[in-house]
Formats: C-alpha cells, sequence, structure tokens
C-alpha cells in the first residue's frame, strides 16, 4: 500500500520538481523513506544546513523560473528554514516548503520539538496547511503549488509523523467534504484598463526627457523594454533584481541605481522631468526624483505595490510585456534625441570611471574592483552569476557588465548573507551545461559558504567536468560593508571587535576538500588568477586578498554622511589609507590623471 509519503512525492514530482533541498530529521522519516523509494523522483539533495537548503530552492526557481522545493524536519530544522524563505518571499519567488510535525496524538502536550509550526509559518507563507488526514494530501499539495505560482511567493506544507505513514487516499471517497483537485497551473494575461493606458501614454508623450527604472518584474519583456526606451528616447536603469532584464552593452543602460548604483543612473534621476518604472519596488526615495520633479508612470502587476515608491500620475496594474505591448502603439517616438544623447554620454563617462578606480591600487594590494572588472572582460557565454551582501555587492553590481543570455541574481529586498553560494550550486544542478560563478566576501563564506562547499565535494560528480563552478571569496578580513555603514551612517569609526574577521586560508581549504583552490594576492596576476579558475576541470574557490580600505563611494555623497565619515575618518584606525585611497578614488570621477597604479602617495 502507497503511504501518504510516497503519495506526497508523487505528487510533487507531478508538479515538475526534480530536485528538493534538505537536511535529515526524524520528524520527517517516512518522507525520507519515500525519497529512497521514489525511482522517478523527486531526488533529495543533501545541503549541510537547512537554512542552505531554503536559499538553494529560491535559487532554483530564481534561474529556472521553475518552483523551487525544500524539506527540514520538525522543530529547529524547520525554524532554519525561514531565513532562506524570507529571502524567496521578499523578492517574489516561489518556493514550497515541507516540514514534518510530531505525531498528532501529541500536539498540544509541549513535547520534545513541538513547534506551533501554522503559527511560525505564517507570516513568510502565502498558504500555509497542515494535512491531519490521508485524503488532505492531495489537495493541500495541489493548492501549495497553485499559489507558490500565482503569489510567487512562499507555500508550506506541515505533514506530522504518523500522518505520513498512513496509507495513501489519491482519491477520497466521493461524500460532503471531499475534495477533487488537479495538478495544472497557467499563467494569466493581465493588462491595465484601456482608459489608464491613454493616460499613461499622454504622461510620456508629454515628457521631454525621460527615465526608466527596470527591476525583475519586467523579465521576459527585454524587447518591449527596449522598443520603449527608443520610441521615448530614455535611458533605462536597473534595479539589482532586473539587471539581466537587459545587456549592460546597450548605450542607453545606464547600470544601477541607488547606493550602489552608477553616477549615469543618479544624474539621469536627477534631471529626468517624467519617471517609467517597469516592474520594480526599488524602495529608496534619495535615489529618485524630488517630489513634484517629475511626472509619472508605473507599471506593475501586483496591485497592492502600485504607486508606493513615487506619486505617479499612472499606475497600470498589469504584466510588464502585455502591458507594454498595449502601450507601445500609443507612444509618439520623440524626434529631439537630445536627452538620449546625454544620457549616452553620461554612460561612456561612468565606464571610464570604474575603469580608472579599478586600475587603481595601493601599497601592494589588490583593489577588489580590478577583481569584478577583469571578471568582466572574461565572462563565458551564458554564465550564471550570483552575489552575496556585502561590499562586494559594490563592485559585482558597477563593474560586471552582463551580456544577452547571463542571469543574475542576488538577495534583492531581504539583502541577507549567506545566498550567494548555495544559490550557485542549485543553478548548477538546473543548468549543468553552464558556467556558475559566484562572488562571495569572506563573512558570508565564513558564515555558510564554507560549510556549503562540502555539499559540493559531495556531489563533486555531478557538479564537476562541465562548464566552470567558480567560488570567488573577497578576503580582506572585515565585515567591510558594515565598517563602511558605520562611517557613514553613525559617525563611527571601525570597532574591530564586531568588524575584524580571522584569516581563513579559503583556497587550501578548498584542496583539503578535493576541490581546486587558487590564490591571488598580487595586483599584476588578478587576470591570470581568473583565467586559471575558469580552466579548471573541477569546482573552484578562487581567494583574492583585497584591500579592505577602498570605499564604495556613492554617486553622491549626501552632506550628513559625508560630515560623518569624515569624522569616523579622523578617529578611524586606518584613517590614513582611507583618506589616501578616497581622495584617489574621487579623483578618479574626475580625470584620468590618477588612474594609475601606485602606492600610498
Amino acid at each position: 500500500m502507497t503511504s501518504v509519503a510516497d503519495f506526497v512525492l508523487e505528487r510533487v514530482r507531478g508538479w515538475g520538481v526534480e530536485r528538493v533541498y534538505g537536511y535529515p530529521g526524524d520528524g520527517i522519516s517516512g518522507l525520507l523513506g519515500a525519497f529512497d523509494r521514489a525511482e522517478a523522483g523527486p531526488e533529495f539533495i543533501q545541503a549541510r544546513h537547512e537554512e542552505a537548503a531554503a536559499f538553494m530552492a529560491c535559487g532554483h526557481a530564481k534561474f529556472t523560473s521553475e518552483v523551487g522545493c525544500c524539506i527540514a524536519t520538525s522543530g529547529p530544522g524547520a525554524i532554519h528554514l525561514l531565513n532562506g524563505l524570507y529571502d524567496a518571499k521578499l523578492d517574489h519567488q516561489p518556493v514550497v516548503a515541507i516540514v514534518g510535525q510530531q505525531k498528532r496524538m501529541s500536539l498540544g502536550s509541549s513535547y520534545q520539538q513541538e513547534i506551533a509550526l501554522e503559527r511560525l509559518f505564517a507570516d513568510v507563507s502565502e498558504y500555509c496547511q497542515m494535512i491531519v488526514h490521508p485524503g488532505q494530501a492531495r489537495h493541500v499539495v495541489d493548492r501549495a503549488f497553485k499559489t507558490a505560482l500565482t503569489t510567487r511567493s512562499v507555500a508550506t506544507i506541515i505533514i506530522p509523523g504518523d500522518v505520513q505513514e498512513e496509507d495513501a487516499q489519491p482519491s477520497p471517497p466521493k461524500e460532503h467534504g471531499s475534495v477533487f483537485s488537479s495538478i495544472g497551473w497557467s499563467r494569466p494575461r493581465v493588462l491595465p484598463d484601456e482608459e489608464e493606458l491613454r493616460r499613461a501614454a499622454d504622461v510620456l508623450n508629454e515628457g521631454s526627457k525621460v527615465a526608466m527604472v527596470i527591476g525583475q518584474g519586467a523579465a521576459g519583456a527585454e524587447a518591449e523594454v527596449m522598443e520603449t526606451a527608443e520610441l521615448l528616447g530614455a535611458g533605462v536603469a536597473k534595479a539589482l533584481l532586473g539587471r539581466e532584464v537587459l545587456p549592460d552593452d546597450l548605450p542607453y543602460v545606464t547600470g544601477p541605481i541607488g547606493l550602489l548604483g552608477s553616477t549615469a543612473s543618479d544624474d539621469m534621476i536627477r534631471g529626468c522631468d517624467t519617471l517609467l518604472m517597469v516592474g520594480t519596488s526599488f524602495p529608496y526615495a534619495e535615489w529618485l526624483p524630488d517630489e513634484g520633479q517629475a511626472r509619472g508612470v508605473e507599471i506593475d502587476i501586483d496591485g497592492r505595490m502600485i504607486g508606493m515608491r513615487y506619486p505617479m500620475e499612472a499606475h497600470l496594474v498589469g504584466d510588464a510585456t502585455e502591458t507594454l505591448r498595449a502601450l507601445i502603439p500609443l507612444l509618439r517616438r520623440k524626434e529631439d534625441r537630445g536627452w538620449r544623447e546625454k544620457v549616452e554620454e553620461g554612460v561612456e563617462e561612468w565606464r571610464r570611471v570604474c575603469d580608472r578606480r579599478a586600475a587603481q591600487s595601493f601599497d601592494g594590494r589588490i583593489n577588489p574592483q580590478a577583481v569584478i572588472a577583469e571578471l568582466s572582460a572574461r565572462l563565458p557565454d551564458g554564465c550564471l552569476l550570483t552575489a552575496d551582501s556585502g561590499s562586494a555587492t559594490n563592485w559585482w553590481a558597477r563593474h560586471l557588465d552582463l551580456r544577452q543570455g547571463m542571469h543574475a541574481s542576488l538577495s534583492g529586498t531581504l539583502a541577507t548573507m549567506g545566498p550567494a553560494t548555495p544559490y550557485a550550486i542549485a543553478a548548477r544542478f538546473a543548468h549543468p551545461d553552464r558556467p556558475v560563478i559566484a562572488i562571495i566576501g569572506d563573512g558570508a563564506f565564513q558564515m555558510n559558504g564554507m560549510n556549503e562547499m562540502i555539499t559540493v565535494k559531495r556531489y563533486a560528480d555531478r557538479l564537476a567536468g562541465g562548464p566552470p563552478l567558480i567560488f570567488c571569496v573577497f578576503n580582506n578580513q572585515d565585515l567591510n560593508q558594515v565598517t563602511w555603514e558605520q562611517r557613514a551612517l553613525t559617525g563611527d569609526p571601525k570597532f574591530p571587535g564586531s568588524q575584524d574577521l580571522p584569516d581563513v586560508p579559503y583556497a587550501r581549504y578548498a584542496e583539503l576538500l578535493g576541490l581546486k583552490g587558487v590564490y591571488c594576492d598580487d595586483p599584476e596576476e588578478v587576470g591570470n588568477a581568473w583565467d586559471a579558475a575558469l580552466r579548471s576541470d573541477r569546482p573552484v574557490v578562487l581567494e583574492f586578498r583585497v584591500d579592505a580600505d577602498i570605499a564604495p563611494i556613492p554617486p553622491h555623497v549626501p552632506f550628513e554622511q559625508g560630515k560623518k565619515t569624515a569624522k569616523a575618518t579622523l578617529r578611524d584606525p586606518d584613517g590614513a589609507a582611507l583618506v589616501t585611497r578616497g581622495v584617489r578614488q574621487k579623483l578618479a570621477s574626475i580625470t584620468g590623471r590618477f588612474g594609475g597604479r601606485g602606492g600610498s602617495a
């Protein structure tokens, strides 16, 4: 007789899931046995920690547009999933989590590892349900997947241990209370009201300096975004989650926006008279036009978020592709291309600034910007790129130029540490024929990335032998992003007690595991180190010992932040180095005279 656990996995497989990321425990013993019996899948992929398993499920969703799936035992295992699940929720990724629970007869007795899971997962989940009867399993699994896909969020299925082992009821008796659900879902066409479309077209046609900001909601609408930008003579800035929507070699793509953004994006936003936002909930008002400066149009499929970031005159609730297709015939091509030319000049100058900044080095230490600049020139076609949260993200955002066919992601809204490595592992499982490169700070690598190298070792026969799989670690022995935030936001110097990290030989650790390790501490050898990693037939940990004192200078520095940074620098243990590097990096924005390599002068 088939058990409920067997039936659940069969149903999950019916929804197209090939891999479930997780970690074992006795709260899911019935399901583990079912995995062992499931010859047709899905496959159980053992992560080192449930948090990483949830990140892998989120990464799978991001790099495939499919539902990611993870599993954990009751109590502590379930709790560990939460950070990765919140990452999926906040970045609008469809993920189904399956968690165990204590047997039904013990619930309510404060039994060992008994947690009120329905309450615990209520906030992170759009749908959360416990299966307490075998006849529920069919419709609970189906609705979880339908909800995850429809809301692009998290759905959680809780299964007590005794229910897992009961006989399945694939087709419950036809009586009052029975539910007969089906596998299947299709993406809807969502279009805004025609009057609102005409209102949007009027605003955009009347504007003379149009700026576009796009996010991940514009994915799949590349051709429509390009045609819109061409008609409007607009420049296009990209929120980090939307950076793969358009390639960076288009002359009017201004690159990232915000604190990690480009001066080209910042100048465009500060000079525009019309703002068109497509599929983004970019939240930082200080990097958007002043209220009243620009007229606004927004396209978003979620009506709850429309007009929430900037006052809009036209609120187009709809799918980006379908909405732009309906809008384009209403737009008039702008014959005056002066604004577009100015935007493109800003992009060219920003590229020169990036080159000059990346070319600098100090005291023989590797400039972290140079690490990404050297990679950018070597990116393999069709590669998949992940980034963690930290100062390395600044350089990943600014110095990495994506070409058509490349995909990139990070934890955008939660901005949590830790996802780059598990994202990369999931991306490689999903796309074994494509190169995968993760950019990770040493803080995040110490937090969970090093553990997941053991996962890479476990599945090395599957992950090796194809295109490159590279985990690039920036070793600066500092929780660098927070260090800079302390200086800029509170006026405090670096506090070594919280910020210093132990020096760990990451490349040697990789070799210990049977992976390839490449180490580089010479500014002249950065390109060669990348070449060695890209040639490897094994997964690689590529370790660069980088300069911690190069500031991630924002496109413009608010007066108060500048004042606080100056105050902090006077008392900072690295104060002299900060001044030297900061001055030369800033001068690189003005002139090429200071662009070369040199000492501390």
